[in-house]
């Protein structure tokens, strides 16, 4: 009787969205011992499945955390979003970095095969998608290194690109693929938001098709270039279109890569195809959901200060709302100066509701006064979210209407230094926010603690991917203007 050698298999990144579904076509074969390693920064414990182990830990302590020998690592454990890795450089060096050259030692040292989950972003715009953002320059310098652990020490070792995967298991919000974003925006009546110009291009590619791809080469697959992607191609407009709702256009963003390019010849080659079709994804999802009442455009917006008395943040708030004609912005602020109360709002879609007598004194009131203005407003419109500029004292009466009307909250901070008292208010304040962008490195350090931010944020009601996509607009407009 022959007997059947044990496979012991290592996934990194396992309670993800790709690698949860992975670890599903993995323990179906019940001789092999599947471990899952993740910090849950991406991840949760929703994904969990069951025959596989689970071990939560950052991949840059693998060598503490894994005591046995795995015969097959799948290393999918690293940061992987093209915009938001601007604001998240950190983030993105912590894993994908250091974390991937711990795995790259611990596979060297016991001998297992790695199978590295690159990026294609490295191949789009006739190979500039390569330096286009921190996440796309960090995924190509790792096949690089992945490669050269080959030629220096013998690495047993295959990279995969995926091109756009949706399916099970897929996540919107500020870590999320468009495809599911659109089903968010889709399900709560919002409109989709379809960054400009629209016509850049991407492959998607089913989740099926990604494991059944991946789980190939992991058995049979040897160096660099296996691509799994489909043959279905849209530009970003198109693939809204095929929900037949309202599409919103949204400002340009750093990093937004315009050609997709895919290679799945080697990996054809090994016995795959893709079997599964978007459009028929997106036509069953539209069948199976009932979209909940739509919102208004219109977003409220809390801010200490507003023209005339402002600096970059609202000068990039006033860009925005300038490059998005279609969304309404109800601002609340202070007066600070009696020549405030005769000054209108910068652009045609927004309206000021001013706080105070014209004096210093008038922020002080904004969390008093505040409160009843948003809840006036907040009972006549319903609003897609609301927005707290430079997170002080406008954060407040946000925050009430955040528990009292369930309006979800992003929180934003401008460059500005701050004192210890405002460090401990703010360290208050942000922990019952929704989502929160700081703009410099040490606000991150001083407000958010890097393990605080590895931990991803879910949903908390309508409007919070629709906030997401607009905080990205704001960041790219903000940071040009601090270059100027």
């Amino acid at each position: 009787m022959t007997k059947i050698s044990r496979k012991i298999i290592l996934v990194t990144g396992g309670a993800g969205f790709i690698g949860s579904n992975l670890i599903k076509k993995l323990v179906q074969d019940t001789s092999n011992r599947v471990v899952s390693l993740d910090n849950y920064f991406a991840g949760t414990r929703e994904n969990h499945v069951a025959g596989a182990e689970y071990i939560e830990g950052h991949t840059k302590d693998i060598e503490k955390l894994i005591d046995f020998r795995p015969d097959l690592i799948y290393h999918l454990g690293e940061y992987s979003r093209v915009e938001k890795s601007f604001e998240d450089v950190e983030q993105v060096w912590d894993l994908n970095q250091t974390g991937t050259f711990a795995v790259l030692e611990f596979a060297r040292r016991c001998g297992a095969k790695l199978v590295y989950a690159g990026s294609s972003t490295k191949f789009s715009d006739g190979g500039l998608g390569r330096d286009q953002s921190p996440y796309a320059w960090s995924k190509a310098s790792m096949t690089e290194l992945v490669k050269n652990y080959s030629d220096w020490f013998g690495l047993n070792y295959a990279i995969t690109y995926f091109y756009n995967v949706y399916g099970v298991n897929e996540r919107s919000g500020s870590m999320g693929t468009v495809v599911a974003i659109f089903k968010e925006q889709y399900q709560r009546g919002l409109p989709l938001g379809v960054v400009s110009p629209g016509t850049q291009e991407r492959v998607f590619t089913h989740i099926d098709d990604i494991v059944d791809g991946i789980f190939l080469v992991g058995e049979k697959g040897q160096g660099d270039g296996f691509g799994i992607g489909s043959e279905d191609k849209y530009s970003i407009l198109d693939l809204a279109n095929l929900f037949k709702k309202e599409v919103l256009m949204l400002p340009e963003r750093q990093g937004n890569r315009v050609q997709a390019v895919v290679d799945t010849e080697k990996t054809r080659a090994l016995g795959w195809a893709p079997q599964r079709s978007l459009k028929e994804n997106i036509s069953q999802f539209r069948l199976n959901v009932k979209p909940e009442p739509a919102p208004e455009k219109r977003v409220l917006v809390f801010t200490t200060t507003f023209h005339p008395v402002s600096g970059p943040a609202e000068e990039a708030l006033c860009e925005l709302m300038a490059k998005m004609p279609d969304v309404h912005f109800d601002i609340i602020t202070a007066t600070h100066t009696k020549e405030a109360l005769d000054v209108p709002c910068v652009t045609p879609n927004g309206t000021v509701y001013r706080v105070g007598f014209g004096g210093k004194f008038d922020k002080f009131l904004l969390p008093f006064f505040g409160v009843y203005k948003a809840v006036q407003l907040a009972n006549k419109h319903k609003y897609l979210f609301s927005w707290s500029i430079m997170a002080s004292y406008g954060t407040l009466p946000a925050l009430f209407l955040r528990r009292g009307k369930l309006v979800p909250l992003l929180v934003t901070l401008a460059d500005q230094s701050l004192s210890w008292y405002e460090i401990l208010f703010l360290r208050l304040v942000l922990s019952q926010a929704d989502q929160v962008h700081t703009t410099t490195w040490e606000q991150n350090q001083k407000l958010i603690p890097l393990e605080a931010r590895m931990r991803a944020r879910k949903s908390l009601g309508a409007g919070d991917s629709f906030a997401n996509q607009m905080r990205f607009a704001y960041t790219t407009i903000l940071r040009n203007l601090n270059r100027r």
